[in-house]
């Protein structure tokens, strides 16, 4: 349950895994595969409360579950949607709300400019998490203890009160970690240094949750309960893998200012669409170039040639294949200026991905070609 508030990676994020389910403001809702494995799961978990509650309840028992389930999901749609809002009110925009297996994610197409929106936002979700465990509590007193909406309604608050709590726990990828990294950006005065503190503290949280059916065992003199084991464990997976990605995330955005178009364009040799391949090879191993522009009779740049399309071309066939049969055609998202650098070039390779760009100067003049490869490599060993 967090909010990414971009990438600051040299791929463009997969926003949205999943089926679209709805809308809010415009904002596309996605359902991801394991929801649906996971919510199956806690209907099944639910299963001996319901039957315990009321043996004679029969097959709507299974209804009964089932509701839990989508209740929770709900729960916590509502809990995503406080974020994307929060972050709609700052005038940020938001692309996607996606709902998986251990919770959801707001996408942010920027994060937000200063730590205290940073936290606000952040802060949102567990806000009307708790909010809703408050509701909660209120019906419980107005239902009676025997009634099986008194118990649905118990199980829901407990549930949510949880999933307040804990995910104010203050490491990434938690809400809780998003709200110490804007904290500590704030009395740092640096950014990249909160997301650090909070990326580690996450690993932190991790380890503490995986012990933490150990440590009630011990409290308690029994042996550890195997249901609290692999939740634990899933969890802890779950918030270490995030943690990591977020730590890798920050070193990567470290490097962004030493990022620039100028330092990473290949030289380039125009060719024209109708030259066969092995030709326009020859060509570009003589005059030492590294990447193929394809030109009009005009010499105007129309399209680009993919290094993987060449590669995937059989030796034997080179001579057979025309270089228009391996090229892209030039479209305006292709086309990136010697002054891009930092942040801009990644958000210029996530708004058109591809593996090659036209480079130009600011007054117009091709000046040769960005490798999205070459990209990558700048970040290698993050």
């Amino acid at each position: 349950m967090s909010t990414d508030g971009g990438s600051g990676t040299p791929q463009a994020p997969q926003r949205a895994q999943g089926v679209k389910v709805g809308s809010f403001l415009g904002i596309p809702i996605y359902a991801n595969v394991s929801l649906f494995v996971t919510a199956g799961l806690l209907a099944l978990a639910f299963l001996p409360s319901i039957q315990n509650y009321d043996p004679s309840i029969g097959s709507t028992k299974y209804l009964v579950a089932i509701m839990f389930a989508a209740l929770l999901y709900l729960s916590i749609l509502i809990h995503e949607v406080a974020h994307a809002a929060v972050a709609r009110a700052f005038g940020l925009p938001v692309s996607s709300i996606t709902l998986y297996m251990l919770g959801g994610v707001t996408a942010l197409d920027r994060k937000a400019p200063t730590p205290g929106r940073d936290f606000a936002i952040s802060g949102a979700g567990p806000a009307a998490t708790l909010l809703l465990a408050g509701f909660g509590m209120v019906g419980l007193t107005v239902t009676s203890s025997g009634q099986l909406a008194h118990l649905l309604l118990f199980q829901l608050t407990a549930a949510n009160l949880f999933v307040g709590v804990y995910n104010l726990l203050p490491g990434l990828p938690l809400d809780g970690g998003s709200m110490l990294a804007a904290v500590v950006w704030k009395i740092s005065g640096r950014e990249l240094t909160g997301s650090i503190v909070a990326s580690w503290a996450g690993r932190v949280v991790a380890l503490l949750t995986a012990l933490l059916p150990f440590l009630l065992a011990w409290l308690s003199g029994t042996a550890p309960d195997t249901f609290l084991l692999v939740w634990a464990a899933v969890i802890a997976v779950f918030l270490w893998t995030g943690s990591t990605q977020s730590l890798r995330a920050a070193k990567v955005r470290a490097r962004l200012p030493a990022l620039t178009v100028r330092g990473l364009v290949r030289s380039a040799l125009p060719v024209t669409a109708d030259m066969p391949l092995a030709e326009a090879l020859r060509r570009l191993a003589e005059s030492g170039a590294a990447a193929l522009v394809v030109t009009d009779s005009e010499q105007r740049p129309t399209g680009l040639v993919s290094e993987a399309a060449v590669a995937a071309t059989p030796q034997e066939r080179r001579p057979w294949v025309n270089v228009g049969t391996v090229a892209r055609r030039l479209e305006p998202g292709l086309v990136l200026r010697t002054d891009l650098s930092g942040e801009d070039v990644i958000t210029a390779l996530q708004h058109t991905p591809a593996t090659e760009y036209l480079v130009q100067d600011p007054d117009g003049r091709v000046q040769g070609v960005l490798s999205a490869a070459d990209v990558q490599r700048a970040f290698s060993g993050v």
